[in-house]
């Protein structure tokens, strides 16, 4: 699989669940809003986030190049394995066309190794 890296840091923040989507979140290559009855949570650019925002920061993204079929098994297997036994902490994001791997950015260099290693081709 081809997985390109993506330029900026990003966030990974915790709203209340009945929050709005902020007005801070904005373009960018990638960003994700997801909904639960627990919280509100949003990917974004860490530049976008607010300082006074429960936030996790300094995560670089990985994206699987797409689009990729419904009936494909075992995609995001092969991409987190390899990661796990790096012990390589990750957050997963997947949409409609395809997936991303978000890994912290001190994390970057080894998580890319890593995939490199499992046969995959990553762009960095």
């Amino acid at each position: 699989m081809k997985l390109f890296v993506l330029d900026e840091l990003y966030a990974v923040v915790s709203c209340d669940p009945d929050a709005p989507v902020p007005g801070w979140v904005s373009g960018g290559h990638f960003w994700s809003v997801t909904r639960s009855d627990s919280e509100l949570s949003v990917v974004c650019r860490e530049d976008d986030v607010p300082a006074q925002a429960s936030a996790e920061r300094g995560w670089c993204a990985l994206e699987l190049a797409g689009p990729l079929d419904f009936s494909l098994t075992g995609v995001v297997s092969a991409l987190v394995t390899p990661l796990a036994e790096a012990e390589v902490p990750i957050f997963v994001l997947s949409t409609f066309e395809t997936d991303y791997l978000l890994v912290r950015e001190l994390d970057l260099h080894r998580s890319v190794e890593a995939l490199r290693a499992a046969g995959h081709e990553v762009d960095s």
